[in-house]
């Protein structure tokens, strides 16, 4: 690759971003970030706790800053939170600066992938299934909106998953 390009991975809680973008990044030789590390990062606490003093507005402001300084690189391959396409400044960073491949699963998945993850503040309730199937029915066309490329994460291994990207982009 001549050019260095960025990849940036968007959708739901447990679709595979963080997993999927850590082969993507490997196998292209780029850089990886993770938005929510980045974040416990630049703040010094985890994402609950973020959550927890700032409050949703508080961390989705952080979110976007750091997002911001992160699509201004070169050749990286960076995980987005799965919220972070809530705001059209967030979404404008993602599709101008880089190839935005929005990774699909369906709710089930998710719930069988998240269900033991502490980490997620949105899903420490007693239905964490309507709560996906709530955000899905917002963030979902947000993500076919800003994305030049779907992949289905479902029945394939991260590195499968990663091999199909590297092919619909051409790369």
């Amino acid at each position: 690759m001549a050019e260095k390009r960025n990849i940036f991975l968007v959708g739901p809680m447990g679709a595979g971003k963080s997993t999927i973008g850590r082969h993507l990044a490997q196998m292209l030789h780029l850089e990886f970030f993770d938005s929510d590390t980045e974040i416990e990062q630049r703040t010094g606490a985890d994402i609950a706790w973020v959550f927890d003093v700032e409050g949703e507005d508080g961390f989705r402001k952080r979110e976007a800053n750091v997002i911001e300084d992160l699509t201004a690189k070169q050749g990286i391959v960076l995980a987005t939170g799965g919220g972070s396409v809530g705001t059209k400044e967030v979404r404008n960073f993602l599709s101008a600066r880089g190839i935005v491949v929005y990774l699909e699963t369906t709710i089930d998945k998710q719930v069988a992938r998240t269900q033991r993850d502490k980490r997620r503040p949105l899903l420490q309730v007693d239905e964490p299934r309507k709560v996906l199937e709530d955000l899905a029915e917002i963030r979902n066309p947000l993500y076919e909106e800003v994305a030049d490329v779907v992949v289905r994460t479902d029945e394939q291994s991260a590195k499968v998953v990663a091999n199909q990207i590297i092919d619909k982009l051409g790369f």
